[in-house]
């Protein structure tokens, strides 16, 4: 029998045998083509049509493209304040998540009160954390924030409509918000270095400072490239904070003079509010792009060496 026949059967007898596994397994796929693989497929085919749910759609080949990098000036404010938001975000959270991760891996107290503390942004809904927000930093009138500010003399400031406090106000309610998760990742991290390590660097004279920066943070290294990607993909898909905390204070979802209009602010304009689907398509895929190569230039900067036990 020729060796392709006998490849041939071996694959149809191993799908035999494991029909079963095939058979649950079956319904995640399924679902997951109808709900993810085929919309993937329609979006990157609008992306190349003009669009919209009440006409046919209409081939352009790279026109909606074109029009984006060439003649969309808000594709750029967008991009520049997303770039902006993400610089700022990502540092601050990571550096304060683990300052706080190796905090709580101490021998403290009140351990588990701190880590029920910090869990709590994790499970409430960012909606409704964000009408919270918001209401703090209303106007002078109603937000606490301003009325603080005033009790102790200081003068109130236009939190949501100054165009330059937008955008770093809403960085501060991301901040607070993701904080818990990437804590909880960097403590789960923590917890798997062996103590060996930190045994051997005080055998060998080394302080607290130098046992945090040459046992910790080498060993921590995986943990930490996961928590940067995912803070870097998150940082770059905002939207529910940057939506509740402007609405009302312009007519557009970006704020005042577009000041916190991100890329998936601008998506959602484009795609579910004036129904141009094969230019929000587009836009879809220039921000995937984006998020594929900041994410390949992470790993490419973090991830240099192998981490050994």
């Amino acid at each position: 029998m020729p060796e392709n026949m006998k490849s041939k059967d071996g694959v149809v007898k191993t799908l035999i045998e494991q029909k079963h596994s095939y058979l649950f397994i079956a319904p995640a796929v399924i679902l997951f083509c109808i709900f993810v693989f085929i919309p993937v497929l329609a979006s990157f085919f609008l992306s190349f049509t003009k669009y919209n749910i009440l006409t046919h759609s209409r081939w352009v080949g790279l026109d909606n493209y074109y029009q984006i990098f060439f003649h969309d000036p808000r594709f750029w404010k967008a991009l520049r304040n997303t770039v902006v938001y993400t610089l700022g975000v990502v540092p601050l959270s990571i550096s304060i998540a683990l300052s706080l991760a190796v905090a709580i891996d101490q021998k403290i107290k009140f351990k588990n009160f701190y880590k029920s503390m910090f869990f709590m942004p994790i499970i409430t809904s960012v909606i409704a954390y964000s009408i919270i927000w918001r209401w703090l930093f209303a106007g002078e009138k109603y937000g606490l924030i301003n009325h603080l500010l005033i009790k102790i003399g200081s003068r109130p400031v236009d939190w949501l409509i100054n165009p330059n406090s937008i955008l770093p106000t809403i960085m501060i309610v991301a901040i607070w918000g993701g904080l818990g998760y990437n804590m909880f990742i960097l403590l789960a991290g923590l917890q798997t270095i062996p103590q060996v390590f930190y045994d051997a660097a005080e055998v060998d004279g080394a302080s607290s400072w130098q046992k945090f920066w040459y046992v910790t943070l080498p060993l921590l290294r995986p943990t930490l490239l996961f928590v940067l990607i995912m803070s870097v993909i998150n940082s770059f898909q905002v939207f529910e904070q940057a939506y509740i905390m402007t609405a009302g204070t312009s007519e557009g979802v970006g704020g005042v003079l577009d000041s916190a209009l991100t890329l998936v602010s601008y998506l959602y304009e484009k795609g579910f509010q004036r129904f141009e689907m094969g230019y929000a398509s587009a836009l879809a895929y220039i921000l995937f792009g984006i998020i594929f190569l900041v994410t390949l230039i992470n790993i490419r900067l973090v991830n240099t060496r192998r981490v050994e036990y």
